[in-house]
């Protein structure tokens, strides 16, 4: 991915521009209406989907980030306005793993899944994949899932802080191997660091770009 100056600048001052918190989702009837485009974060259980959002947008608590997975058991949206543009960011429920009930697991990823296939708003979903463990088969069934609901999607790798370059290189060619079969997927990767904020002003312009 190349932007221009410009490009990179305004997605800074939107990323660090007013950012509300919305809403916290339980059921269909607490998701918002869709009167702005949407990017929804998914992943595996403690990927690190809160503190990417928090790396996003320049901010330390905006999105709760914990050591316990499956912590996140709603939807969560923020919205980011800088002058006439609007965007909404959607911290999505963990999925692979969770200390809950299992009714309580079964009913969240319902209402992920629902709003995954049916949300016209939503104009991307970043994967999220934990650079030292590279995709798993949970991913892959997301993966597949998002084909066949035909929505767009861009593998995003996290926590590249802990890899040597040699090593992230290794699992980004793993990585576009893999994902070179998904028609629903961008076919670039992004790798990140919430922690050195590694990845971090690309990513912000290329959500930018959909807004």
């Amino acid at each position: 991915m190349i932007y221009e100056d410009l490009e990179i600048e305004k997605a800074r001052k939107l990323f660090s521009g007013e950012c509300k918190f919305i809403a916290a989702a339980v059921n269909s009837n607490a998701v918002p209406d869709e009167d702005c485009y949407e990017i929804a974060f998914a992943g595996r259980s403690n990927v690190g989907k809160s503190s990417l959002v928090n790396a996003l947008t320049n901010r330390k608590t905006l999105a709760r980030t914990s050591q316990t997975p499956g912590r996140t058991r709603q939807l969560i949206f923020f919205q980011l306005e800088y002058n006439i543009t609007k965007l909404r960011l959607v911290d999505l429920p963990g999925y692979g793993y969770a200390k809950a009930p299992k009714k309580d697991i079964q009913s969240w990823t319902s209402l992920t899944v629902k709003y995954l296939k049916g949300r016209p708003s939503l104009r991307t979903i970043c994967l999220l994949i934990d650079s030292r463990r590279g995709v798993g088969v949970y991913d892959e069934l997301i993966m597949k899932e998002l084909d066949k609901a035909a929505v767009s999607w861009i593998v995003i790798l996290t926590k590249a802080d802990k890899l040597t370059s040699e090593e992230i290189e290794n699992i980004k060619d793993k990585t576009t191997k893999i994902i070179s079969s998904h028609p629903a997927a961008y076919p670039e990767i992004i790798v990140t660091s919430s922690l050195k904020t590694e990845g971090i002003p690309l990513l912000r312009t290329y959500l930018a770009s959909l807004s």
